[in-house]
């Protein structure tokens, strides 16, 4: 959150381009602006004795799990370089994973057609969605499952609604090579938006910023 903060403030000022951290969290619920407490099954101490971690957001939504073997993508990314708007921006994101998992993983994947967003595999949800604008700059975003342990999601209603999840792993019948599944995660996304994407390390991304200061 500290450094999504930090790049936001400095995507405002214009002090950097645009940026999707792409990672891997520990167990995990983060809870929307509009969730139910009814969608967490298990009281605090009970999730703590899972080693399940809950904090609460500024993005849009309901209450999502996040865990090893998930790809979880913030971009950070100034709307104002975009004419079409954030339904646009999101449709444009849906799409970059649903092209992945179609041609890559021979997954027929799909954005529903009602009020839910995210990326579908019949009507299990295998990405979320959930981001936040800051003043024209976005953040939060996708949560991609790729080897995810899908029975941690048991504990919550997903999203608040009542449908099932499923993973990479899960439709292919076997684990995935995780880092190349963020390089095609990173190049789908790049080329989705017509942007060349260029890699850097995490201290690399701190270093930028205390440079823009």
């Amino acid at each position: 959150m500290e450094l999504q903060y930090a790049l936001v403030d400095a995507r405002q000022k214009n002090m950097i381009g645009n940026v999707l951290l792409l990672l891997e969290h520990p167990a995990v619920l983060t809870k929307g602006t509009r969730t139910d407490s009814a969608n967490i099954y298990l009281s605090q101490d009970e999730l703590a004795r899972l080693g399940m971690s809950v904090y609460e957001v500024n993005r849009g939504g309901d209450v999502t799990y996040h865990g090893p073997g998930q790809i979880v993508g913030y971009p950070i990314v100034q709307l104002k370089d975009f004419d079409e708007g954030i339904r646009w921006f999101i449709q444009t994101m849906e799409a970059s994973l649903i092209d992945l998992l179609n041609e890559k993983f021979q997954i027929h994947a799909h954005a529903r057609k009602d009020k839910f967003t995210g990326v579908w595999v019949g009507d299990r949800k295998i990405t979320a969605f959930g981001l936040a604008v800051q003043h024209g700059v976005t953040m939060h975003g996708f949560a991609f499952n790729v080897n995810t342990n899908l029975d941690h999601f048991n504990v919550i209603n997903p999203c608040g609604l009542s449908l099932g999840v499923t993973s990479v792993a899960n439709e292919t019948g076997q684990e995935v090579d995780f880092e190349q599944t963020v390089d095609l995660v990173a190049e789908s996304f790049a080329g989705h938006f017509g942007w060349e994407p260029e890699y850097v390390s995490l201290e690399e991304l701190r270093a930028v910023l205390e440079n823009a200061k």
